[in-house]
């Protein structure tokens, strides 16, 4: 047996899993066996020869795929591949599953489904979770028209259990809607309680085809919004940091004042980290120019009329960040995703992905 398991992980160390296709060849070796796994419902085997096993498969490909798994009916096995709520991991999910083979015995699925709660919802920390004790409203601005702003009340709420209520009502919400709605769709979430609430409550079971509403309004206000970027001015900003460090920055100001801000509502910040100790935290001249070619090629690739917008840079205290206001912000994380390992020894590369209609960060520019 230790002879078998030193053979078997020295094969498998042999096939690394580089691409979608690594990984579902290898999945095919074992499906089989998964299947019955799984079939079997024991919890230490689902553990043990399941997803002990598939997990560093897939973290070969990317950091931060989680899975789920159960048995559909008495034949069929479910997997399902879920970034929860990582929006720099949608694409691999969707790609991943995309890829995936037809088996007989096998459902794939990206991103957790939408379920059927009905009134008896789900029971978490001693409370319930569904219809009859959750309720919304939905919080309107004049100044941010097109903003998602929803407040969920729920009968037990109270200052003492609020973290419980809250973690319940949101895995509910995510039962409720699916995992690819709850996430991308509701732009802020309040909770609060039925004596606090500001406004009359509407039942739960009405939030689906208010969001639906809502995203249909949107879509058709700024369905072929695009921006063309090429004659745009741009103004420099000069200031110091609190740590005496001197901080630039350049920015689109065309966009700034742009009144159709909220078409392109997903905010990708880069962070290109370099070493500047010697030039008061500003990059060398040779990490200067690695800087401006790393943007520049992204700017190349992510067009303007094809919904996205670099707004502009900052530089200072080690860091340049390069902000760009997308449509959608899939593409956007592939691409960086392929660039993180080829910047060398002088940059370091990060990224964060965040939904903000009316680009509130850059607030301070239009002043």
């Amino acid at each position: 047996m230790n002879l078998f398991k030193k053979m078997f992980s020295k094969k498998e160390k042999e096939q690394p899993i580089e691409t979608y296709r690594d990984f579902w060849n290898w999945f095919l070796e074992h499906q089989e066996k998964f299947h019955e796994v799984v079939k079997s419902g024991d919890s230490e085997r689902y553990g043990k020869e399941f997803f002990d096993v598939i997990g560093p498969k897939l973290n070969e490909l990317k950091e931060g795929i989680f899975y789920l798994s159960g048995m559909l009916n008495d034949h069929v096995a479910d997997l399902i591949l879920t970034p929860e709520g990582n929006f720099r991991n949608f694409y691999i999910v969707e790609e991943l599953i995309a890829e995936s083979p037809k088996l007989p015995n096998w459902q794939f699925q990206a991103f957790k489904p939408s379920f059927d709660v009905g009134s008896t919802g789900i029971k978490m920390e001693n409370y319930s979770f569904g219809t009859e004790n959750i309720h919304f409203y939905a919080n309107e601005s004049k100044e941010y028209p097109d903003d998602i702003e929803i407040t969920l009340v729920h009968n037990d709420y109270k200052e003492e259990n609020k973290a419980e209520i809250i973690n319940g009502c949101y895995i509910f919400l995510e039962n409720y809607l699916g995992e690819l709605k709850s996430s991308t769709v509701i732009d802020t979430l309040h909770f609060t309680s039925t004596e606090l609430a500001k406004q009359e409550l509407i039942s739960i079971e009405k939030l689906e085809s208010y969001l639906i509403w809502r995203e249909k309004e949107f879509v058709e206000k700024y369905e072929g919004t695009r921006k063309n970027t090429e004659n745009d001015a741009y103004g420099s900003y000069k200031t110091t940091l609190q740590n005496g460090s001197p901080f630039l920055a350049i920015m689109n100001t065309d966009l700034l004042k742009w009144d159709a801000k909220a078409s392109h509502p997903w905010i990708v910040r880069l962070q290109l980290l370099y070493d500047g100790k010697n030039n008061d935290g500003f990059p060398e001249e040779d990490v200067y120019q690695l800087l401006n070619e790393i943007e520049d090629n992204l700017v190349v690739e992510l067009k303007d009329y094809e919904g996205y917008l670099n707004i502009g840079r900052e530089t200072g205290d080690n860091s340049r960040d390069v902000y760009f206001a997308c449509k959608d912000f899939r593409k956007p994380c592939k691409l960086i995703d392929q660039r993180i390992d080829s910047t060398g020894d002088k940059v370091a590369l990060k990224y964060e992905v965040y939904k903000d209609k009316y680009w509130r960060y850059f607030d301070n520019y239009n002043q």
